[in-house]
């Protein structure tokens, strides 16, 4: 396998304060490599991270400071487009190779390793984060990348054995402005663990159909010898074409999955069921992740990793029981990835938490699970449209009736609005008529500093409150000032 790790070079990245583009730097420089890169506004955490690491940070996009660090190759970021000063460099000049980061990672992180590509609308960090812990668990000493902050791992991002399986997740969003696949084309899955299909990116997909097409592109560079896991209850995935060429497994709740997830039940002390494979008892879990959603995850996570050991140790998988004779990992200490249900306060009277779900289907398990484990709390649901699909009013409805699951609601500033045509752009006043005609409270505020103001007014005298706020971003600082003010109270 030739490989980066093998050819030392001077790598630089044009959009380094990304959170891929930050963890493959990063990566990069621990197999030995000269990185370097630039962005526009670099601040914590990834700057953080980035000067921890050593790599070398040019704040803007300075033709000169490109040229005079002398690259062997330049990674291109999917957040810059043309117009930028280095790019046009590039272009024009023709004389620095340069590529996506996806075609980077595919061909020069991962190579012929055997590749566990977690796709679908949700879930994707956490699986690939359980994904790896289970790996590390059975001492396969994989490579990752998480595009998160895993609580679970030592990091983000580890290169592994340089024949070990390699977890990644696999977006489907386009590579590059001058590459418009989806990135998860370019790391050609061994496995291929698909958990769910819904329309997204609604700036790049016309809609199902064109994701769909999509996800069909992926499934036809499984190789015969390889394995797609999907999640059997999601009509979307089962309209995919079959791919009759490998092995394809289910996982799921429903009679016909291969993998089932059994007995499900949660409440304050966490969540509580069983895996069974095709009749047999496999493994009794308990942990503090909530939802079945996240049941899922860990369901699809076992399955890929002891799939992906047995390709690496040369075992030959026998799906009678595919778990026979192996200790099934232990996933009852999980916490799970930064922002995804994240606990940040539990009092008697007041409970936080910060969840990253920017699609309606999301935060509907989200609060659905919420209420299940806290039903004597007054759930307040804080809602900041950020995504490039949540500014818009694609979701407006959905949006609102998922959040409509809480008691009460907020919904914050909409994110770069200006940038958004009026026609086309999300109506949080239309999003609160519709949850009070849900008949749940609801308020909508021009900027996040009036929820921040609105949150520390609230009264938690005679009913405790649980406050989740649903982000990608920070709210422009007001959890971290909401935490501070409630830890001072």
């Amino acid at each position: 396998m030739k490989s980066l790790k093998v050819n030392k070079m001077r790598v630089f990245f044009i959009g380094v304060c990304g959170t891929a583009m930050g963890n493959v730097a990063v990566l990069l420089k621990k197999q030995g490599h000269t990185v370097a890169g630039s962005d526009r506004g670099i601040y914590p955490p990834m700057s953080n991270v980035l000067e921890e690491a050593g790599i070398i940070m040019f704040e803007g996009f300075s033709i000169a400071d490109l040229c005079n660090w002398k690259p062997d190759r330049v990674v291109v970021g999917n957040a810059v487009s043309r117009g930028n000063e280095q790019v046009e460099y590039l272009l024009s000049n023709r004389n620095i190779p340069f590529v996506s980061l996806p075609e980077l990672i595919g061909k020069n992180l991962i190579g012929s390793r055997p590749a566990v590509v977690i796709a679908g609308t949700h879930g994707k960090t956490t699986t690939t984060a359980l994904t790896a812990y289970a790996l590390n668990q059975m001492k396969a000493n994989p490579g990752y990348l998480v595009g998160g902050v895993p609580m679970d791992l030592p990091s983000g991002n580890e290169f592994g054995h340089e024949l070990a399986p390699f977890v990644i997740e696999g977006d489907e969003y386009d590579s590059a402005f001058f590459d418009k696949r989806s990135k998860f084309i370019h790391y050609r899955p061994r496995i291929l663990i698909l958990n769910n299909l819904e329309f997204d990116h609604g700036d790049i997909f016309r809609d199902l159909e064109d994701i769909s097409r999509s996800f069909s592109h992926l499934l036809r560079i499984v190789p015969s010898n390889g394995y797609i896991l999907r999640n059997g209850d999601d009509l979307n995935l089962l309209g995919l074409p079959d791919a009759s060429w490998t092995t394809t497994l289910s996982v799921g709740v429903g009679d016909s999955n291969d993998f089932r997830i059994v007995d499900f039940e949660e409440d304050n002390a966490g969540s509580r069921f069983c895996l069974v494979w095709r009749g047999q008892l496999i493994s009794r879990v308990e942990w503090k992740m909530p939802g079945l959603f996240n049941a899922r995850n860990l369901a699809m996570s076992m399955m890929g990793a002891v799939l992906a050991d047995c390709l690496f140790n040369l075992k030959e998988i026998d799906l009678r029981n595919p778990f026979s004779g192996l200790q099934t990992p232990d996933f009852s200490s999980c916490k799970g990835v930064k922002r995804r249900q994240e606990l940040l306060i539990q009092r008697e009277e007041l409970i936080v938490l910060s969840d990253f779900a920017h699609h309606p289907t999301a935060i509907s398990g989200t609060l659905e699970s919420l209420r299940a484990r806290w039903p004597s709390y007054q759930l307040i649901a804080c809602f900041e449209p950020r995504s490039n699909t949540a500014v818009t009013n694609v979701f407006q409805d959905r949006f609102a009736d998922a959040l409509s699951h809480a008691d009460e609601v907020i919904i914050g500033a909409v994110h770069r609005a200006e940038k958004i045509p009026l026609e086309k752009r999300i109506n949080t006043e239309s999003m609160i008529h519709r949850i009070r005609a849900n008949g749940k409270q609801g308020m909508s505020f021009q900027s996040n500093y009036e929820v921040g103001e609105y949150l520390e007014s609230i009264n938690r005298d005679t009913v405790p409150s649980l406050v989740v706020f649903f982000s990608n971003g920070s709210f422009d600082g007001e959890i971290d000032r909401f935490i501070e003010f409630s830890n001072q109270s």
